[in-house]
């Protein structure tokens, strides 16, 4: 592989790369999910990039403790959270929107980036054991394998308290 052309957009093998002018933010607005979404509203304010907050909204996940059994209640509570990001991203000098996009996380993220023609796909990660994502599957693995853009997978930084 060759190293990046600073400013010609090429790689000295001679293969163009694709300016990043839409960075698609996969989210479910989750603790865990903030890294990946502070990372995101920096890249697109380094890079000039618009960013678009997803976040998808699996109807036969609705039902359980803390959350709705109708579908209108749970996408109103999901696009004032969006808001809250896309103020956050606005504020920084980002352009910024939101879409709530129905289906099954994975085929969501993918099938959202591709309709939106997003140039990289910023998603968190919970940073699961590998016996874990065999049982729950990951979604950040699913977006990996199957968006048609580079995808960025956030992993939760392990802080530590300074002067303890």
């Amino acid at each position: 592989m060759g190293a990046l052309g600073a400013s010609s957009g090429v790689d000295t093998s001679g293969a163009t790369v694709r300016p990043i002018k839409t960075i698609l933010l996969a989210t479910d607005l989750s603790a865990a999910s903030r890294e990946a979404t502070d990372r995101a509203i920096d890249l697109a304010g380094r890079l000039d990039a618009r960013l678009l907050i997803v976040n998808a909204l699996e109807k036969r996940r609705l039902s359980g403790a803390g959350s709705h059994d109708r579908v209108d209640q749970a996408r109103a509570e999901r696009e004032s959270h969006l808001v809250e990001v896309v103020r956050g991203a606005r504020d920084a000098g980002v352009t910024a929107e939101f879409l709530v996009w129905d289906g099954d996380p994975g085929d969501s993220i993918a099938a959202a980036a591709e309709a939106e023609h997003a140039d990289l796909v910023v998603v968190g990660t919970r940073g699961r054991s590998g016996a874990e994502r065999m049982l729950l599957g990951s979604v950040s693995d699913h977006v990996v394998r199957h968006a048609e853009c580079p995808v960025l997978v956030v992993r939760p930084s392990k802080r530590r308290d300074v002067g303890t």
